[in-house]
């Protein structure tokens, strides 16, 4: 079951015209949001972002935070699994094709779930395996935009080298993965690139600081060379459906001794733990309109 415009149906009835800024453009905006035991997972944060996003392409939020979470329950209930993650996408609507924005159109809403795979417990024990490639993207990376074709072709890169991810650098500087956060550890202390427009902020990405402070893991906020991504002892790649995943293998050169860190095993026990608070319904909830 799914929701568009308003309604929920089978997503084998769902159409949009032809004429939608979304098909003709890439214009509009998305977010994934994780749940777990029919919980979304900082809902909160998530539709911060998306304000973020829509802001960012000058379109106006269609509901408030109650409608959404009213909306995303119903999907959630609506359709199977205990584990779902949540799409929704957001464009400017349908109008004739123009690169202006239309006037008084209403915008395109559009939800589905899907299953939530668990990362692969094998990738957990031994780690994969990543390249690296020019960030070529445009300079609003921090928008959830749904124009994500630089993406898929930097992701593509891995996929055909049989890797799990792209990690980007640009001017000689990591940003994030092609559909990811990255962070890197040396001697014991855990790297992360500053929130920029050339990142997108992930809602694991926070969660891992947010652990590493609670924990009184060393970590810090800066800038990481390419030199210092290719010399790191771990390197973390991080995600809403991915959760955090070693990387061991780095353009074929094993990354620190080529097993999954001691720092990896401390965030990903925590993350778990956290997980677990969260569908027990103790994490407060910091959602408000």
């Amino acid at each position: 079951m799914i929701y568009l415009n308003g309604k929920f149906m089978p997503i084998e009835e769902a159409f949009i015209p032809v004429l939608d800024r979304g098909f003709i453009f890439g214009d509009g905006v998305y977010e994934v949001i994780p749940v777990y035991s029919r919980k979304p997972f900082r809902l909160a944060e998530h539709l911060i972002r998306l304000q973020h996003s829509l802001d960012g392409i000058r379109l106006k939020n269609p509901c408030s935070n109650d409608e959404w979470r009213n909306i995303l329950e119903q999907i959630i209930a609506n359709n199977d699994g205990e584990d779902q993650y949540l799409y929704l996408h957001i464009t400017r609507g349908v109008a004739k094709r123009d690169h202006a924005f239309p006037a008084n159109v209403s915008p395109t809403v559009f939800i589905m779930s899907n299953p939530l795979p668990q990362p692969p417990e094998e990738l957990l024990k031994t780690g994969a395996s990543a390249i690296t490639a020019n960030d070529n993207r445009w300079i609003r990376c921090d928008v959830k935009a749904i124009s994500l074709l630089p993406n898929v072709l930097l992701r593509q890169l891995a996929v055909d080298r049989h890797a799990l991810e792209t990690i980007l650098i640009r001017n000689q500087f990591l940003t994030e993965g092609a559909a990811s956060n990255i962070f890197i550890v040396k001697d014991k202390v855990l790297l992360a690139p500053p929130k920029s427009n050339l990142m997108l902020p992930g809602i694991t990405y926070d969660v891992v600081l947010e652990l590493a402070a609670a924990n009184q893991i060393p970590h810090e906020i800066r800038e990481i060379s390419e030199t210092e991504t290719r010399m790191a002892d771990e390197i973390l790649l991080t995600s809403s459906t991915k959760e955090i995943m070693p990387i061991t293998l780095l353009d074929n050169h094993p990354v620190g001794d080529g097993k999954p860190g001691e720092l990896f095993r401390q965030l990903h026990a925590l993350y778990q733990e956290y997980k677990a608070t969260h569908m027990r319904g103790q994490v407060t909830s910091r959602l408000t309109n």
